[in-house]
């Protein structure tokens, strides 16, 4: 594949629907740029491709909308591979699989499933982690809009009381639990989600050549040692 033709919407670049959202250690903004497994993940695809990443921060209810306009290449910010987004893009080979948990005030008594009946449990609107919320018999789901402040907002609300327990995927809550004592990772659900890059249906050769590059990653060991720098607490899945 001559990888100078690769059909991006701006030659030799490529523009990525993304989040400034605190997801660390999967991704975060700071004063030295962004970083964290995907962002390092993405440039190492990216120089493979000869490719320059863009990334453009996106209110996350607008990723899969703002990926039709023609005017970006790909979504690229922890997405779990459901159904409903495969209707809008084509996914490409998982770089993980992801566990879900969920987060409690210290002197919470949750300790699993059958606790949260009759709680209410806070998570991101339309995301794979509030829907999970539906099937807890009796929880009561309390949806926050997805801006890239809405993890510090999620857990404001914790502790305030706003809502008795919080879901969103392992790695970000065990990182808000370090951080927090008066927080604790409740439970975790294993779940081993799938989370991949979204390309738009229009560009099956993007699509190929990205999963060429992943799965040369894989092969020789890149990827597993991204893991192991940012991820070090859970097995490489793959």
């Amino acid at each position: 594949m001559n990888l100078n033709a690769l059909p991006t919407v701006k030659a030799g670049e490529l523009q990525i629907v993304t989040s400034d959202f605190d997801a660390r250690p999967m991704s975060y903004v700071s004063s030295d740029g962004r970083s964290g497994y995907e962002p390092e993940l993405t440039r190492v695809i990216c120089q493979k491709l000869s490719l320059k990443p863009v990334w453009h921060n996106t209110p996350m209810a607008e990723f899969y909308t703002r990926l039709q306009t023609g005017n970006y290449d790909v979504i690229w910010f922890n997405q779990a591979i459901t159904p409903e987004r495969q209707q809008w893009v084509n996914f490409t080979r998982p770089y993980g699989l992801f566990d879900e948990a969920v987060l409690v005030r210290q002197d919470s008594p949750i300790q699993g499933v059958k606790d949260l009946a009759g709680v209410r449990v806070g998570g991101l609107a339309d995301s794979t982690n509030i829907a999970l919320v539906d099937s807890f018999p009796g929880a009561i789901p309390v949806p926050f809009p997805g801006s890239d402040k809405v993890l510090p907002e999620m857990l404001a609300a914790l502790r305030s009381g706003e809502i008795d327990a919080l879901i969103d995927d392992e790695l970000v809550l065990v990182v808000a639990a370090e951080e927090d004592p008066n927080l604790r990772l409740g439970f975790t659900l294993p779940t081993r989600v799938p989370f991949a890059i979204g390309v738009g249906k229009q560009q099956p050769e993007l699509l190929q050549a990205l999963n060429q590059a992943l799965q040369e990653t894989l092969r020789d060991g890149t990827m597993a040692q991204l893991w192991a720098e940012w991820i070090p607490w859970k097995p490489f899945p793959f």
